[in-house]
């Protein structure tokens, strides 16, 4: 019988990061699998002091929310470039570009939204100062 509830603790989650030669800009904790979620996708990342993602992303179809838990940075929407800060939102709609720059002290986030199984697409060589 499964139960109605999981609990687990992100910092247990696996890094993938590593495992696509990204350590030294991030970590990545995909936690859907270990929460036992079905339709809902769950992550932490770290961004590390002054450092980009190693490549942005969009979905067709998910809608995610972004927290900061700590630091500051900033994330490339499309065009648009947002500063953030501890305990900021940002809602991304399907179809957006996005990808997240730590701040000096490094920027700690959670994502939330809908999992759609190959709802995504990896963007490399994105964001250009």
């Amino acid at each position: 019988m499964t139960s109605s509830y999981t609990h687990t603790k992100l910092n247990d989650v696996k890094d993938s990061a590593p495992d696509f030669g990204y350590s030294d800009l991030q970590e990545s904790r995909f936690a859907g699998g270990a929460l036992d979620a079905e339709d809902t996708g769950v992550s932490l990342h770290r961004v590390r002091a002054g450092k980009r993602q190693g490549f942005a992303h969009k979905h067709d179809e998910a809608e995610e929310v972004y927290v900061v838990l700590e630091g500051s940075g900033r994330v490339k929407l499309d065009d648009d470039i947002v500063e953030l800060e501890r305990l900021d939102a940002v809602r991304v709609s399907p179809g957006v570009t996005r990808m997240f720059e730590a701040g000096p002290e490094g920027l700690e986030f959670i994502v939330f939204g809908p999992h759609y199984k190959g709802d995504g697409e990896l963007i490399h060589d994105w964001w250009k100062d």
